[in-house]
């Protein structure tokens, strides 16, 4: 049992419900004895969902609104909100104590075709695009809670991909949760960039069937759970 509470932040075109308290995560934690802090991020589940990408800039505010009022926490994030976890620590490496992140590898660290998945997003269909993201995009987009528009101007929003030496300044133990199906990966770069970093492999995993494969669960209770 730890009184540091667990902050999840939850992928693209999901929410936290979706993300987490359906899979069980929101259960499991709190039977663990843990506090568990849960974010929309702007453009998903409850938050407003505005159709300009300027209003996106700073999409990781809802991330920097908790360390306002939690002084250490542990964070879980998948694929985006993994990445924005990444960010955050950069800037305030002192507030989080551990971090996991599932669906996240060396492609974060390169320049996304954020244009290709926005049309699909818009569209409902992926078109010609060879992106293995992109039809799924389009499926999840139009789930009831959605806004397809919003979802489509998060992609555009004015963004950069993560860098070594952002990386370098994240100095809380990280685990790297890793489908080997996953078109994030691999994920040797982001390991290797990271101080303080491993690596768990999930053989027959893809990126969309991360969140519910009990594997990235157990791993990260087993990891959260740990002291120092």
């Amino acid at each position: 049992m730890s009184d540091v509470p667990v902050l999840l932040v939850h992928g693209f075109a999901s929410s936290f419900e979706r993300n987490w308290r359906e899979p069980g995560w929101v259960s499991v934690l709190e039977d663990e004895g843990r506090a568990v802090i849960g974010v929309d991020l702007l453009g998903h589940g409850t938050s407003p969902k505005p159709t300009d990408p300027g209003a996106y800039t700073n999409i990781a505010s809802a991330i920097e609104d908790v360390l306002e009022t939690q002084p250490l926490v542990d964070a879980v994030g998948f694929s985006m909100g993994g990445q924005l976890l990444l960010r955050v620590a950069s800037k305030r490496p002192a507030a989080f104590r551990r971090i996991v992140i599932g669906g996240v590898g060396d492609s974060a660290l390169r320049e996304s075709d954020a244009e290709t998945l926005a049309r699909a997003v818009e569209t409902g269909s992926p078109g010609d695009a060879d992106h293995q993201a992109a039809g799924a995009f389009a499926r999840f987009a139009r789930s009831p809670d959605n806004d397809p528009a919003a979802l489509a101007a998060c992609l555009r929003r004015p963004s950069s991909p993560l860098s070594p030496a952002e990386l370098s300044k994240v100095t809380c133990p990280v685990l790297v949760v890793l489908g080997d199906r996953d078109f994030a990966g691999p994920a040797t770069e982001l390991v290797a960039s990271l101080p303080d970093a491993r690596l768990v492999n999930m053989p027959g995993a893809d990126h969309f069937s991360t969140p519910k494969d009990f594997r990235f669960l157990a791993g990260t209770v087993e990891f959260l759970s740990l002291r120092g």
